[in-house]
């Protein structure tokens, strides 16, 4: 497979979780069950200062969520441009970062989130290492 195709395939995947997480980081006070409304009235409720702010659990909460959409629509663009640009030498030196970057965003949202967007980050990681050493045979035989 064509590396550029490879790395296609990973901004799709990535596209795919930035939507699900923004869904997810939306929706994120609609309690399933009063336990959790509870937890999240608390998020919400109790104030305390933090480097001269008064803010809440549930600022961070939504804050890092909403973040996140950044991150994670940076990675789907970075790796769509990438793809439109195999035989670059920049294209060639990122890539071994980016590989290495879903691999820990993967083994994080494995260990402190939900296995499906780890899933997702480790295939990508995999579509953009399988790009890259394409790339490099490529760049050896030509």
């Amino acid at each position: 497979m064509k590396p550029k195709l490879l790395l296609r395939i990973a901004a799709a995947v990535m596209l795919l979780h930035t939507v699900g997480h923004s869904i997810g980081a939306l929706t994120w006070k609609q309690a399933p069950n009063p336990a959790v409304a509870d937890v999240i009235r608390g998020m919400e409720n109790n104030r305390f200062d933090f480097l001269g702010r008064q803010v809440t659990l549930a600022e961070f909460f939504q804050g890092y969520g909403i973040g996140n959409i950044f991150v994670l629509l940076f990675i789907t663009i970075t790796l769509w441009l990438l793809g439109g640009n195999t035989k670059d030498r920049l294209t060639q030196q990122l890539l071994p970062f980016l590989i290495v970057f879903l691999v820990c965003f993967s083994l994080t949202e494995w260990v402190y989130f939900f296995p499906m967007p780890s899933i997702m980050s480790m295939v990508a990681a995999i579509l953009s290492l399988l790009a890259y050493r394409r790339i490099r045979q490529l760049a050896v035989a030509g």
